[in-house]
């Protein structure tokens, strides 16, 4: 497991990627929803960036790449928090299925 230092700290980064299947028609409002979802992550214990990205082959796929400090910042501190659930409340009702979500570290 490789390190990341930053001002002279040293940690371990926890990539989440989600893949997201948005309807085709709900396309535009997930896209002007995200930036308000996205402040919420920048609330959360443990967060430290995050970049949405939309597949140019699929236009209704997204890919959500968010860095933490710690997989538990994700899926135990932000899934169990009220953040996550203002995070699900703008959110998931554009979703066509529910995310597809690993986490990976870098190597």
């Amino acid at each position: 497991m490789s390190s990341n230092s930053a001002m002279g700290k040293v940690f371990r980064m926890i990539l989440e990627i989600a893949t997201l299947q948005v309807r085709p028609e709900d396309r535009a409002a997930f896209e002007s929803a995200f930036p308000a979802a996205a402040r919420i992550l920048l609330s959360v214990e443990g967060y430290i960036s995050h970049e949405l990205q939309r597949s140019v082959d699929t236009g209704n796929r997204y890919v959500l790449l968010v860095h933490w400090q710690t997989k538990e910042d994700h899926t135990v501190g932000f899934r169990g928090s009220p953040q996550y659930q203002e995070w699900r409340k703008l959110l998931h009702h554009f979703f066509d299925g529910p995310p597809a979500v690993e986490h990976y570290e870098l190597i």
